[in-house]
C-alpha cells in the first residue's frame, strides 16, 4: 500500500466506532428495538444471465429502518443483488433469479406478485442523477399522478413534503415551475430522491448515488440518508469504503471468484455483519484484505 492508502485506512478505522455507533443508535431509536426486524430475507440467491451465473450463495437479512451497504470490487455482483430487491433484473431478457427474496413475508418472485407493485414499495435512486426533462414540480408529482392523484392541492402537498424530505425545498420553492435540468448535480440527485419518496415506498435502494458528486454534495446526501432512516429502509451500493463506514448500520462484502473452467467471474457474498465489525474486526481474511486496501 502507498502512504496515502495507509492514511486512508487508518482514518477510516478511526472513524468507525463513532460513526457506526451513531447510525446504529438512530436506527434502533427508529425501530424501537435493539435489533430491528427484517425487511428482506434473502436466502440462497443466485442470478444468471443466460447460462452465466453472475452471483451465487447470497444469504442476508436486511433490517427495517437501517442503512445496509454493499461493498466490494467491480464485477462482484453488488448492483445485481441490489436490483433483485425491486425486480429490476426482470428488465434484462436473459436474467434469471434463483433462491428466495422474501419482503415482509412475501416472496417477491412468486407467480402472483406484480413487479410494478414491487417497485412502488421499493424505490430506486440511480448512480447518475436522471431528472425528467420537466419542471421540478412535475418531476416530483409524476409518480403520484401515475398512481391516480389528480387534485392540485393534494399534489402540492406531496411535492412540498417530498422536497422537504429530500432537504431541497428551501433551495427550489421559488422556482418549482422551472426545468429540473437547471439544477446542480447534487440538487438533481436530491430531486431524484424526492421523486422516489413521493410515492411513499417502504424501501429506498441507492446504486452509488454519490459517485458523480463533489464532496459537499456527497455530505448532503449522506446526512439525508441518515435522516431518512426514521421512515425508510435504505440499501446502498458504494465503492467508497469511508462512505459505508460513515452511513451504514450493516455492511455486506462481496468479491468475485474466477471459474475453474474459464475466465468468467462469479460474485459471491463473503461476509455480512455490523459495519463496525466488518471494518474493525472482520471474520474473513478476504474482507480484511479489501477494507485495508490490499486488493480491490
Amino acid at each position: 500500500m502507498t502512504d496515502m492508502d495507509q492514511e486512508l485506512v487508518v482514518d477510516t478505522n478511526r472513524q468507525i466506532s463513532r460513526l457506526t455507533s451513531t447510525a446504529t443508535a438512530t436506527a434502533d431509536s427508529a425501530s424501537g428495538t435493539a435489533t430491528a426486524e427484517p425487511m428482506f430475507e434473502i436466502s440462497d440467491l443466485a442470478v444468471y444471465y443466460g447460462s452465466f451465473r453472475a452471483v451465487r450463495d447470497v444469504n442476508i437479512a436486511i433490517r427495517r429502518n437501517e442503512i445496509t451497504a454493499f461493498i466490494g470490487p467491480s464485477g462482484c455482483g453488488k448492483t445485481t443483488v441490489l436490483r433483485c430487491l425491486n425486480r429490476m433484473n426482470d428488465l434484462v431478457p436473459s436474467a434469471r433469479v434463483e433462491g428466495k427474496v422474501i419482503y415482509q413475508g412475501v416472496d417477491l418472485y412468486g407467480g402472483d406478485v406484480s413487479p410494478t407493485e414491487v417497485r412502488r414499495h421499493v424505490g430506486m435512486v440511480f448512480q447518475k442523477p436522471n431528472p425528467f426533462p420537466k419542471s421540478i414540480y412535475d418531476n416530483v408529482a409524476f409518480g403520484p399522478r401515475v398512481n391516480g392523484i389528480k387534485r392540485a392541492s393534494a399534489l402540492d402537498e406531496i411535492v412540498e413534503r417530498s422536497l422537504r424530505g429530500a432537504a431541497l425545498w428551501d433551495e427550489v420553492k421559488d422556482r418549482l415551475k422551472t426545468s429540473a435540468l437547471g439544477l446542480s448535480g447534487g440538487q438533481q440527485q436530491r430531486l431524484c430522491i424526492a421523486r422516489t419518496v413521493a410515492v411513499e415506498p417502504d424501501v429506498v435502494l441507492m446504486d452509488e448515488p454519490c459517485s458523480a458528486l463533489d464532496p459537499i454534495a456527497t455530505a448532503r446526501i449522506e446526512d439525508l440518508m441518515q435522516e431518512m432512516t426514521s421512515k425508510y429502509t435504505i440499501v446502498i451500493v458504494t465503492h467508497n469504503m469511508q462512505q459505508a463506514a460513515r452511513v451504514s448500520n450493516r455492511t455486506a462484502f462481496f468479491t468475485a471468484e474466477v471459474s475453474e473452467n474459464g475466465d468468467r467471474r462469479t460474485g459471491v457474498l463473503v461476509e455480512y455483519d455490523q459495519t463496525q465489525k466488518i471494518f474493525a474486526n472482520p471474520g474473513d481474511e478476504r474482507t480484511e484484505n479489501y477494507v485495508t486496501g490490499r486488493f480491490g
